[in-house]
Formats: structure tokens, C-alpha cells, sequence
């Protein structure tokens, strides 16, 4: 089981990590679209390569081929969002929230899938790319949906983790490159 080998990848310092991965992915009450569509958009917005590759088949497998689309789709529309309303939201000038976006965001309105899981996908990649705005957007339109704000929760507790875990296990692997190299640089 690809959790499994995430955990076991994972060093002694970040023993928290362990049990939180285990417990947010592996105890989740959300439904099994909304638990997965949000680790494979949490796992892509990570950035992290190892992450990625080992929570994906999981997550392609207990996934509709739709939901499998919209969850990279959130990923997709939301690294962009969020970088434009979090830029737009932290510029000091309040004129720039008049202008028109301009930016084609489609897939929002027409995800393939139940809106309301799009919108817990988007708000969780949101957590991720920490888009202030975007969080609080998606969350109304969950919550005005009648989201309960536990489930709104679990699905920034696996933002946190699998972020979290992304960024330990890319710095070992950056650390353990830069050992490797350090013998080779020396016997120059």
C-alpha cells in the first residue's frame, strides 16, 4: 500500500507526520470520492514528486475516471487562483479587486462531478497554496451547501499532512543528494 511505503519513508524526527498520515488518510469518515479526490489534489499541489507518485494509483483506483479528472482539474484551476486572488487580495492597492479576472475558469462551474466535492478539492488545494481569499470563497459555497465545518476540516487536516509530508521527504531526498555529492566535490 503506497501510505504504507509514504510512512515508512518518512525519518524519525517526523514521527507526527507518520501517525497523521495514517490517521487523516487511512481513519477518514469523508466518502471515498471527497477523501481521495482531495489527496490526489492535495498530493499534486504538494509539488512533491514522491508524494505524488506514491498517492496517486491509490487514489486513481478508488476514483471514477470523472472524479480522477476533476480532482487534477482542481489542482489545476486553483494553482492558478490562487496565486491571482492571493496576489490581488495582499497588493496594497484596492483597486485591483475592481478589475475583471480575465481568466478562463470553466471547470468550476462545470466540473463533471458534484459541485460540492469540487469545492472541498478546491478549498483544500487552497490550504495548500495558502489563498486566504480562495479558502474563504470555497468554504462559504460549502458551507451554504450544508457542508458541516468538520467535514470543511478533514479536508484541510489532509492539505496540512500531505503537505507537510511532501516537504520532509523532498528535503531528505535534497539532503541525502547533496551528501552523496559532497565526497566526489572534495576529491576534485
Amino acid at each position: 500500500m503506497a501510505l504504507d511505503d509514504l510512512k515508512s519513508a518518512l525519518p524519525a524526527y517526523a514521527k507526527d507526520l507518520k501517525l497523521n498520515l495514517g490517521s487523516v488518510i487511512g481513519n477518514s469518515d469523508l466518502p471515498q470520492q471527497q477523501l481521495w479526490g482531495t489527496v490526489l489534489a492535495c498530493a499534486i499541489a504538494s509539488r512533491s514528486p514522491k508524494v505524488l507518485t506514491e498517492l496517486e494509483p491509490e487514489a486513481k483506483a478508488n476514483l471514477s475516471p470523472e472524479a480522477y479528472t476533476a480532482a487534477k482539474a482542481a489542482a489545476a484551476v486553483m494553482a492558478m487562483n490562487n496565486v491571482f486572488y492571493r496576489t490581488r487580495h495582499l497588493l496594497s492597492d484596492p483597486e485591483y479587486g475592481t478589475l475583471r479576472a480575465g481568466l478562463r475558469m470553466n471547470v468550476i462551474g462545470n466540473p463533471g462531478v458534484d459541485k460540492t466535492d469540487f469545492e472541498l478539492w478546491s478549498l483544500a488545494v487552497s490550504a495548500v497554496n495558502g489563498c486566504g481569499q480562495c479558502l474563504d470563497s470555497h468554504e462559504q459555497v460549502l458551507r451554504k451547501a450544508g457542508v458541516d465545518r468538520e467535514t470543511v476540516q478533514e479536508a484541510f487536516k489532509i492539505a496540512s499532512v500531505v503537505q507537510a509530508v511532501g516537504t520532509v521527504l523532498d528535503a531528505e531526498a535534497t539532503l541525502a543528494g547533496a551528501q552523496a555529492d559532497v565526497p566526489a566535490a572534495a576529491a576534485v
